[in-house]
């Protein structure tokens, strides 16, 4: 199990210094949500933030574009250091292109789907990529509740994956907390996003972290259900 602490819920004054704090606490990506105010209402940052943490951390880097037209990103982000690039299934026309570009660039690809998007739809994809992106919350917001039915989705998924023989992971994010990261687990995701679970004022992104990963590992230990 891996856990991704996503920087949209950081300290932007402390950035550095927090994604270290949630490092420290056992957070083994950094996970950026590329918002445009096309794809999605927010607007969030671009290539100049991962470019500039670049040179201070050795952990991955997971980009998720929550953006229009995600081919015309995806080479920017790339060059700037990500390591994975999640673009999501209904903002291109050409998901297998895109797919197969970010993996002939050498890094590896993920693919996310919206909540109302049926996981079956990947069916043909799973093979283009490394990664499939469950959304547990409409895509936009941090802070927002996490999607029981998500759950049942992220099974689907599993069976999906296992059925096809590919070593694909599967990544949830959206509303991850101490409360749920065990089932999230449990129901088959390999990798857990959390935002404002890890970064917020009421606790310090160290002890959250620790937190949320050991509620996880729990999960992870079962396997799926």
């Amino acid at each position: 199990m891996k856990l991704a602490a996503s920087i949209l819920s950081a300290d932007f004054g402390r950035l550095e210094e927090q994604v270290r704090e949630a490092i420290a606490g056992g957070c083994d990506w950094v996970h950026f949500d590329v918002m445009d105010g096309l794809f999605v209402p927010q607007i969030s940052f671009g290539v100049p933030i991962v470019a500039s943490l670049r040179p201070r951390f050795d952990q991955p880097f997971d980009v998720h574009l929550m953006v229009k037209r995600p081919e015309s990103q995806a080479e920017k982000f790339i060059e700037a250091g990500a390591d994975l690039v999640t673009f999501h299934w209904e903002a291109t026309a050409h998901p297998h292109r895109l797919a197969r570009l970010i993996r002939e660039s050498g890094r590896r690809a993920g693919i996310a789907i919206n909540p109302g998007t049926p996981v079956e739809i990947l069916t043909d994809l799973l093979e283009e990529v490394d990664v499939v992106l469950v959304m547990s919350v409409d895509p936009g917001y941090a802070g927002q509740a996490f999607l029981p039915r998500s759950l049942g989705r992220v099974r689907r998924l599993r069976r999906l994956i296992e059925n096809a023989g590919l070593p694909v992971e599967i990544e949830v994010d959206g509303g991850i907390n101490p409360t749920n990261a065990r089932s999230v687990c449990e129901a088959g995701a390999d990798i857990l996003v959390a935002a404002s679970a890890i970064f917020n004022p009421r606790i310090s992104p160290r002890t959250a972290a620790q937190q949320l990963k050991v509620a996880a590992y729990a999960g992870a230990v079962l396997g799926p259900s």
